[in-house]
C-alpha cells in the first residue's frame, strides 16, 4: 500500500495522519452545516469538534495501550516511540472519551446535549469512513486471512515496519468493510436528520447502526490477544456491545421528546 505520502530523512508525513485529517474537515463541515439547522453557531460547533478531535486522539491511544498493555509492560512494544504515537488507537477508546470531553463542554456552554449531538453524529461516521481508508494505506488493523475473490495482500515492507501487517498473505479487507458500512450509516443519519425527529434520534441510530456494523467487522479482524474471558468475542464486540445498549435505550427509552425538524433538506 501507500503508508508514506512525503519522507524527509527520518521524518514523514503518515497517509494515516493526512486522512484522519482530511476525515475531521468533512466531518465538521458536515456538523457546521447540520448544526446551523438547529441554531448553533459555527464557531461553537468548530471548538466542540477541536475538543472532541483531541480527546478522540487521546482516547484511542489510551485504549490501545490498555489492549497490548502486556507487550508494554514487557517491553516488547516501547511506550514512548514514534511507533506507538503514529498507530492507528482504538476507535471505540477515541468515542468514549471524545463523547464524555463533548457533554462537558456542552454543558458549559449551556447547549442542548442530544440537539448538539444530533448535528455531530453524521459527521462522526463520515470521518469515520474516510480515516479508515488510511488504516488501509498503512496497513493497520489488518482483516484475518481470506480466500475469497477480494481478498487483499500487503507487499509493502514499510507497512510491515509501521504496523506489523503481514505480507503476501490474502487478508480480509476489514478497513474497507468498516469504509463501506460507515458511509451507509452516514447516508442514513444525513436522511434522517432532514426528517421530523425526537431529541437525540440521530445520536441514537448512529450508536445502533455503527456498533453493530463494528460488532460483525470484527469476526473478519485479526487477533493477535486471546480473547478476553474465555467468550467468542474481542473485547471491542463487548464495547460495540454496550454502545449499541445506550443507542437502543436512546431511541426507544425517551419517547417523552417531541419530534424536531421541518423535514426539508437545505
Amino acid at each position: 500500500m501507500f503508508p508514506k505520502v512525503i519522507q524527509f530523512g527520518e521524518f514523514f508525513l503518515p497517509t494515516y495522519g493526512l486522512m484522519v485529517a482530511l476525515g475531521f474537515f468533512a466531518g465538521l463541515q458536515v456538523a457546521i452545516r447540520l448544526g446551523a439547522r438547529r441554531g448553533l453557531h459555527r464557531e461553537v460547533i468548530t471548538n466542540l469538534a477541536i475538543y472532541c478531535a483531541l480527546a478522540g486522539l487521546a482516547g484511542a491511544k489510551l485504549f490501545m495501550i490498555l489492549f497490548d498493555l502486556r507487550d508494554y509492560v514487557s517491553g516488547e512494544r516501547p511506550l514512548f516511540s514514534i511507533a506507538t504515537l503514529q498507530a492507528a488507537g482504538v476507535f471505540q477508546g477515541g468515542l468514549i472519551l471524545a463523547v464524555i470531553v463533548a457533554f462537558w463542554y456542552m454543558r458549559r456552554q449551556n447547549m442542548s446535549a442530544l440537539t448538539t449531538a444530533d448535528a455531530l453524529a453524521p459527521g462522526v461516521a463520515l470521518g469515520h469512513a474516510i480515516g479508515r481508508l488510511g488504516c488501509l494505506a498503512v496497513g493497520c488493523c489488518w482483516g484475518a486471512v481470506c480466500d475469497r475473490p477480494w481478498a487483499i495482500k500487503f507487499t509493502n515492507p514499510e507497512a510491515e515496519a509501521l504496523t506489523g501487517v503481514p505480507l503476501g498473505i490474502p487478508l480480509h479487507p476489514t478497513q474497507l468493510y468498516e469504509t463501506i458500512a460507515e458511509l451507509i450509516v452516514f447516508g442514513f443519519l444525513w436522511w434522517r436528520h432532514g426528517k421530523p425527529h425526537r431529541e437525540g434520534e440521530i445520536l441514537g441510530w448512529y450508536l445502533v447502526l455503527s456498533s453493530a456494523l463494528r460488532f460483525w467487522i470484527e469476526f473478519y479482524r485479526f487477533h493477535a490477544q486471546e480473547l478476553p474471558m474465555g467468550g467468542p468475542w474481542s473485547l471491542t464486540q463487548w464495547i460495540s456491545l454496550a454502545l449499541c445498549g445506550v443507542g437502543a435505550w436512546i431511541l426507544y427509552g425517551r419517547k417523552q421528546f417531541q419530534p424536531i425538524g421541518d423535514g426539508h433538506m437545505r
